[in-house]
């Protein structure tokens, strides 16, 4: 894949949202710490990998209106300890996570890691399902979930990644846990931990493309000094932690397809900062076109990311079990970038004119606090929605910034369809 570099006008307004708060699993073991705390960015001249080209703009020149914060009563955002929960700020990091994700698991969850890298590489549902049953007799899954409550949060959602591959590789991804009828499918001692889990991450339907794609990757090499997590995510070159192809071998359609996510994601953060720009302005407001316009011109350089990604993906290695998995999530509703959906909420109707139901369907599958942005945003933004009823140059540009996101969901739609089978058809054109 070409590589290039993002521009200086970018790097300029990169917003550091590190965190230097230190997480620990069982006894207080540091795990993953690998550039973790987030520094002052990295030049621009520093060497990219992997980065597609970039609206070259600042995307801070018009003031900034600050989203209120939820009610906590509402959506309450998650804590990683016992103070109150941290406000959760989008144009930080998007919806990445704070930290890059665990990378080793240590102890009694090392069980699990092996686990999950097992069900990935299985070759059905059975082979999956058997592996499950082998840990449920050797009570490996019930000495798990006695120790869930001494996770740390970011420890957590480690687990909780490896519990969506098994749940996906065995064809549960559409179970609830906590359904009785669910104990007629899935191992009943799996579900007790998979229960625990999303109790424990205040998250039940964790079990998508977020977790799989957010939390399942780490850079290649070790960074040579702290960066923010979004500039991680975009400079250097990412391997998944756990794969879907054995190891020795290529990455698979879906490895690729997972880490496009995650770079999607992270090149997604300027589209975060315009949407916190756009909310709460006037129509008539003269900086409401201008963002509108870098709006367009980000999702464009997001679509030719996604082209840009797929020759690379098209030649990678598939495998029907593979497909079986992105069927699973696909008809779940649960293969729906974060990204597009920040966009969706300030544009409004997307890729299609979905309902009010239709969109809490999609965003179930991310946590609380990424919820509650995406419901302030659908406010804060109203008055920019109401463009689409209106004429002029404003109204041409908003209806732009929608034919642009709609052309953005289907390169995307056309990806996920590259990897789920076998495909000559080339994607659109990108524009």
């Amino acid at each position: 894949m070409t590589t290039t570099m993002m521009t200086t006008a970018m790097a300029t307004v990169m917003t550091t949202a590190g965190t230097t708060r230190a997480t620990a699993e069982e006894g207080g073991a540091a795990v993953g710490a690998t550039a973790e705390e987030a520094a002052p960015p990295m030049p621009a001249t520093a060497p990219a990998h992997r980065v597609s080209d970039a609206p070259a703009h600042r995307v801070s020149d018009a003031p900034a209106h600050r989203v209120p914060a939820p009610r906590r009563g509402a959506e309450p955002a998650l804590s990683d300890g016992a103070g109150a929960p941290a406000p959760h700020d989008p144009r930080a990091h998007g919806f990445l996570p704070e930290r890059p994700p665990v990378r080793a698991m240590i102890g009694t969850w090392t069980r699990l890691d092996a686990m999950a890298r097992a069900a990935a590489v299985a070759p059905d549902r059975a082979a999956a399902v058997a592996l499950v049953e082998r840990a449920r007799r050797a009570e490996e899954l019930a000495a798990l979930r006695q120790r869930v409550s001494r996770l740390s949060l970011r420890n957590a959602e480690a687990a909780a990644m490896r519990i969506a591959v098994i749940a996906v590789s065995c064809g549960w991804c559409g179970l609830d846990p906590q359904a009785p009828a669910a104990r007629e499918v899935a191992d009943e001692a799996f579900l007790e931990l998979w229960a625990a889990i999303a109790h424990r991450i205040d998250h039940d339907q964790f079990v998508a493309l977020p977790t799989l794609a957010l939390h399942n990757w780490a850079p290649e090499r070790k960074p040579r000094r702290h960066i923010p997590i979004d500039q991680l995510a975009r400079t250097e070159a990412l391997v998944p932690i756990v794969r879907w192809a054995p190891e020795g071998q290529p990455l698979s359609r879906l490895d690729r397809l997972m880490l496009a996510a995650t770079r999607l994601e992270a090149h997604g953060i300027w589209l975060f900062r315009l949407a916190d720009t756009l909310a709460g302005r006037s129509p008539d407001d003269s900086s409401t076109p201008t963002a509108l316009r870098r709006l367009v011109r980000v999702q464009h350089a997001l679509r030719a990311q996604l082209h840009a990604e797929a020759a690379e993906l098209a030649a990678a290695p598939a495998t029907p079990q593979q497909g079986a998995v992105l069927g699973a999530l696909a008809e779940q509703g649960a293969l729906e970038p974060p990204v597009l959906q920040a966009a969706d909420a300030v544009l409004g109707i997307g890729g299609r004119r979905m309902g009010e139901g239709r969109r809490q369907l999609l965003r179930r599958h991310l946590p609380a606090q990424h919820r509650a942005w995406l419901s302030a945003m659908d406010r804060h933004c109203a008055p920019v929605r109401t463009l689409a009823h209106r004429g002029g140059p404003d109204a041409a540009v908003y209806r732009e910034a929608q034919e642009s996101l709609i052309a953005l969901r289907r390169t995307y739609t056309a990806l996920v369809q590259t990897a789920a089978r076998p495909t000559t058809a080339p994607l659109p054109a990108a524009a």
